[in-house]
């Protein structure tokens, strides 16, 4: 009885953490997207009050509970989330595996204050693993992983249609 108490918590205190870490970095990540272009600048914004990208957080808990009304309308809504959103999340990973390799062997000497220990065998293992999600997740998910691929192409769309607007930062 008391292992099955201890795997619980440790199940709660994984998923929470990793739940923590999801919400910090993709608000980050949004905030370095506002930063970047000027189309998106309103994600950029800091907040130093609450040390905290503040817009970047609303936005991500807007799309959250948006996600959540979805899917309580959904059989199996939990399930239809990982479903539309798996094979996106694997094929993200996949591609920054990839990016990571093809600039470190294409811009060598360019100041990096990270260097990926054991350069290029663990990227390489983890876009093999990746590689390998993706197919799973997409053989798993099926048709749902559909709206996910289509929410990818209306990102590209909107991307074609506005990258002259899409104002880089030079810095």
């Amino acid at each position: 009885k008391k292992g099955v108490v201890l795997i619980g918590l440790l199940v709660i205190f994984s998923a929470l953490t990793s739940l923590n870490t999801t919400i910090f970095s993709g608000a980050r990540s949004n905030y370095a997207l506002g930063k970047d272009f000027s189309l998106f600048a309103t994600l950029g914004k800091w907040n130093e009050r609450k040390s905290a990208p503040l817009n970047s957080l609303l936005i991500q808990g807007v799309i959250a509970v948006l996600l959540i009304i979805f899917g309580a309308f959904s059989r199996s809504g939990f399930e239809s989330m990982v479903d539309f959103t798996a094979p996106v999340f694997w094929f993200f990973f996949l591609c920054m595996g990839i990016g990571l390799i093809v600039l470190r062997v294409k811009m060598p000497d360019v100041p990096r204050p990270f260097k990926v220990p054991l350069f290029p065998v663990t990227p390489l293992l983890f876009v093999v693993f990746c590689g390998y999600l993706l197919y799973s997740s997409l053989s798993y998910t099926g048709k749902g992983a559909l709206l996910g691929a289509a929410l990818l192409i209306i990102g590209l769309i909107f991307y074609l249609l506005f990258k002259n607007k899409i104002v880089a930062r030079k810095d």
